[in-house]
C-alpha cells in the first residue's frame, strides 16, 4: 500500500503515574516496580470489566443481537465437514495424526540438540512477508523459538487438513481453509503478552502501563462501535474529508437520494473535448481516487486536461432500504450521463467503473447498448468484475445459508451495517488489518500513526437491503451477468453487445477481484479490450501515482482464458505508474480538445463545493 511518512509518534502517555512508561529498553532484574506491577495489574482488569460493559450493554437491551452465533455456526459446521472426511477412514486419520506427530518429534529433536549447545536447523521457517516474528529473540530465544515452530507447524498442518480433503466439495473447502486461516492467525504466539518476547519485554518495562493504556483503548473502541469493536486503524483526529482529504477543487452540479455529482474545476486552458465520469464502489467512499493532491488520481486527470465528473455515493439509511440495483443505475451512471450533457452538451463520456463500481458500469453500458443508446465513447474498469468464476476470497461469505441469513438481518433495520462489511474485508487480510492492531492497540496501548488510506478503510458505508441482496445473488450466487441470464428493468443484458472500446486494469495481488477474474471477464466485451495488471494490490495497485510510483505494471496480447501466468510469459513489464499509459490509450480514441469549460456551463446551478455532503456522512457520529 501507498504510505504517507506519519506526523505524529505514539500516543501520548497518561498522566497517572501507574500507567507511565519508563525509558525505552528491555527490562532487567530489579528494574520491575513490584507494586506499581500489581497495581497496574489491578488497573487493567478494571479498565477491562469497562470494555466487557461496553460490550454487553447493547445485547442485554436487544440493540445488538446474536449475530456472531451465525457465524461460529458456520464455522463449526464448515470445519466438520472436513474433519468428517478424514475421521470417515481411520487410515486416512491415523496418517493425518501421524504426520502432525512426526513434525512436533523433528522440532522436539532439534530443541534438545540446541538445548545441548548443538547446533541444529529450524523444522520451519515463517514466510519472508510474515512481519509477526521479525524480533530477533524468536530466533535467538529457545523458548520463543520453539513455540515459533511449533505454532508454525499445526498452522501448516491446518491448511493441509483443507488442501487434502479430496471428498469435499471445492465451496466448502474455500470456506474451511479461510476459517482454519481465521483461527491459525488468532491463535499466533504473536498475539499474546506472556508468547510475544517484544511484548513481554515492554509490559515489565512499564510494569503493566502498556495493559492498562490497551483496555482503556479497548473500552472507547467498543464504544465507538456502538457495542461491537471498531479497531482503530489509523489516528482518526488526524484527518478530515475536505480539511486534508479530498481537496481538488470542484462543486456538486447535481443530486439525488442516491448520489451527488461533482464536476472539478480545470486545471489547463484546453480540455479533452469528452468529458470523464468515474463510476466508484457504492460500498466505500470515493475519495480513495482523491486521498491527498500527490496520490489523487482525480487531480492528476483534471491537470492532464480532462474534463472530471465523479459521483459520491449517499451513505444510506433504512430511508433507502427498498432502493433497488436497476434504480442505482439509473439515479447513478445514467442520471450522472443526463447531467453531464447539460453542463457540457456532450452526448458521450469516458467512464472509468473502479470494483463494484466497474460492474454496475458494465451493466449500464449492456443496457444502453440494448436500448441503441451510444452514449460513452470508452470504458475503464479499475479491478472490477463481470463474471464470477474466479471472484477471490469474499465468494467465501456467499451460499444460500449465509444469503438468507443476511437478508432476514437487513430485513429487521433495512441495511447492512458498515462495520459487518468492513470486517469481512480486513478478515481477508486478517494479519495485516487486525492482528497488527490488536497488538499495537490493546496490549502495547499505543495509538495507531496516522494514515491516510487506512482512515479511508474505516470510514466505510452501509449496503441498502434490496441492492445488497441483488447483487449477492445475481453475481456472486449465480454469475448471471457473464452469462447473458441478467434482466434490467425487463431487458435482458448482453456484454456481446458493449462494442466501446475496455481498458481493462486488473491487480496482480488482488484478492476482491483476483487478476484471473478480471482477465476471464475481458472476453465477455463485445469490442476490443486492452488488459493490463498492475503491481500490488486492490488498492495500492490502483492508487499508484506517477510522481511516487512504487510499483510497476504489464502489457500484452489480447486476453484469453483466465491463466494470468501464461499471459505474463508473452507480456511486457513497465516500471513505474500505469496512469499515463492509460492517458495515451484514452487520447488515441480521440483526442481533440476544447477551451476550458466552466462548472455546470451554465445549466447546472453548483450546490455545493465539493466533495459535498454525502461524504462526510460517518457511521460513528
Amino acid at each position: 500500500m501507498l504510505m504517507d511518512k506519519p506526523t505524529t509518534g505514539a500516543a501520548k502517555e497518561p498522566s497517572q503515574k501507574s500507567a507511565q512508561e519508563p525509558a525505552n529498553g528491555p527490562a532487567t532484574p530489579g528494574a520491575v516496580n513490584i507494586e506499581l506491577f500489581a497495581q497496574n495489574l489491578a488497573r487493567m482488569i478494571e479498565e477491562g470489566g469497562k470494555a466487557l460493559a461496553a460490550y454487553m450493554k447493547p445485547r442485554e437491551d436487544g440493540t445488538i443481537k446474536g449475530e456472531l452465533s451465525e457465524d461460529v455456526t458456520d464455522m463449526v459446521k464448515t470445519v466438520g465437514q472436513v474433519a468428517e472426511y478424514w475421521l470417515s477412514d481411520p487410515k486416512r486419520a491415523v496418517e493425518l495424526q501421524a504426520s502432525l506427530g512426526r513434525a512436533y518429534l523433528d522440532l522436539w529433536a532439534g530443541a534438545v540438540k540446541r538445548m545441548a549447545g548443538e547446533p541444529a536447523v529450524p523444522s520451519v521457517s515463517p514466510d519472508a512477508k510474515d512481519k509477526r516474528f521479525t524480533d530477533p529473540e524468536w530466533s535467538q530465544n529457545q523458548f520463543f523459538d520453539f513455540l515459533k515452530q511449533a505454532y508454525l507447524l499445526t498452522a501448516q498442518w491446518g491448511e493441509k487438513l483443507v488442501n487434502d480433503a479430496d471428498g469435499v466439495d471445492e465451496h466448502t473447502k474455500a470456506k474451511a481453509a479461510f476459517y482454519v486461516k481465521q483461527i491459525g492467525n488468532a491463535i499466533s504466539p504473536s498475539n499474546f503478552v506472556l508468547t510475544n518476547p517484544e511484548l513481554l519485554r515492554e509490559t515489565l518495562a512499564s510494569n503493566a502501563g502498556n495493559l492498562v493504556r490497551g483496555m482503556r483503548m479497548l473500552t472507547e473502541d467498543i464504544q465507538a462501535g456502538h457495542g461491537n469493536l471498531k479497531i482503530r486503524q489509523s489516528d482518526a483526529s488526524q484527518f478530515q474529508v475536505g480539511r486534508n482529504l479530498a481537496l481538488t477543487p470542484g462543486k456538486v452540479v447535481f443530486q439525488n437520494d442516491l448520489m451527488q455529482l461533482i464536476q472539478y474545476e480545470p486545471a489547463t486552458e484546453q480540455v479533452l473535448k469528452v468529458p470523464l465520469l468515474i463510476v466508484p464502489p457504492w460500498i466505500n467512499k470515493f475519495y480513495i481516487l482523491d486521498l491527498t493532491p500527490e496520490k489523487s488520481f482525480i487531480k492528476w486527470c483534471v491537470d492532464q486536461g480532462i474534463t472530471v465528473f465523479v459521483i459520491s455515493w449517499v451513505n444510506p439509511d433504512a430511508h433507502l432500504a427498498s432502493k433497488s440495483f436497476e434504480q442505482y443505475m439509473n439515479e447513478g451512471p445514467i442520471a450522472a450521463l443526463d447531467a453531464i450533457e447539460a453542463a457540457t452538451g456532450e452526448k458521450k463520456v469516458n467512464a472509468i467503473g473502479y470494483c463494484v463500481g466497474g460492474t454496475l458500469l458494465a451493466i449500464a453500458l449492456a443496457y444502453l447498448a440494448a436500448k441503441k443508446q451510444d452514449r460513452v465513447r470508452s470504458a475503464t474498469m479499475f479491478a472490477a468484475q463481470v463474471d464470477f468464476t474466479h471472484s477471490g476470497d469474499l465468494k467465501v461469505f456467499v451460499d444460500e445459508e449465509r444469503i438468507q441469513q443476511l437478508e432476514a438481518h437487513m430485513k429487521e433495520q433495512g441495511y447492512l451495517e458498515a462495520s459487518r462489511m468492513a470486517n469481512a474485508f480486513n478478515m481477508l487480510r486478517s494479519n495485516d488489518l487486525i492482528w497488527p492492531y490488536v497488538v499495537n492497540n490493546y496490549m502495547r496501548g499505543k495509538k495507531p500513526v496516522p494514515f491516510d488510506l487506512l482512515y479511508w478503510n474505516s470510514d466505510a458505508t452501509r449496503m441498502p437491503a434490496a441492492n445488497h441482496s441483488f447483487y449477492l445473488r445475481n453475481f456472486y450466487l449465480d454469475n448471471k451477468l457473464s452469462q447473458g441470464e441478467l434482466e434490467i428493468g425487463g431487458i435482458k443484458l448482453d456484454l456481446r453487445k458493449v462494442k466501446v472500446p475496455v481498458y481493462n486494469l486488473a491487480t496482480r495481488e488482488d484478492h476482491i477481484a483476483p487478476a484471473k477474474s478480471v482477465l476471464e471477464g475481458s472476453k465477455y466485451f463485445g469490442g476490443p479490450v486492452k488488459y493490463v495488471l498492475a503491481g500490488s494490490g486492490h488498492i495500492a495497485g490502483v492508487i499508484n501515482p506517477p510522481g511516487i510510483p512504487k510499483y510497476q505494471y504489464w502489457t500484452g496480447a489480447e486476453p484469453s482464458g483466465a491463466d494470468v501466468d501464461a499471459w505474463l510469459k508473452t507480456a511486457t513489464e513497465h516500471a513505474g505508474s500505469w496512469w499515463p499509459h492509460w492517458l495515451d490509450w484514452l487520447k488515441g480514441a480521440d483526442a481533440e480538445t476544447v477551451p476550458a469549460r466552466t462548472i455546470g456551463g451554465g445549466k447546472l446551478k453548483p450546490i455545493e463545493d465539493a466533495p459535498g455532503s454525502y461524504v462526510k456522512v460517518r457511521n460513528w457520529d
